[in-house]
């Protein structure tokens, strides 16, 4: 009987760190996701080529996690980029991982 119980305790913690797990895997992707994209979307801002908040959705697209720009704001000569990754964490539902980042220019 303590034997199937301590089992139970042990892959209940298990299951636990698999989730905690899979939220700060999703955490990582969604901050490599929103420095990529707001680094392109500044890149295109600063040379006016093109829209800077598209050239973040492009870039952010191409990400693994499947990310998505939640919101990419034109700061002045900086761009914010806010980044959303989807994570199914079982029985606690979907949740979202997100992340900010913004880039511009150097002040010297």
């Amino acid at each position: 009987m303590t034997g199937a119980a301590v089992i139970a305790v042990l892959a209940a913690v298990l299951v636990g760190v698999l989730y905690v797990g899979a939220a700060v895997l999703a955490r990582h992707r969604a901050q490599s996701a929103a420095d990529l994209g707001a680094l392109a979307a500044a890149s295109v801002h600063v040379s006016g080529s093109a829209d800077a908040c598209d050239a973040a959705r492009e870039r952010v697209a191409d990400q693994e996690g499947s990310p998505s720009v939640a919101e990419c704001v034109v700061d002045g000569q900086d761009v914010v980029v806010h980044v959303v990754v989807r994570v199914q964490l079982g029985g606690l539902g979907v949740r979202d991982a997100i992340a900010v980042a913004r880039a511009g220019p150097v002040q010297s």
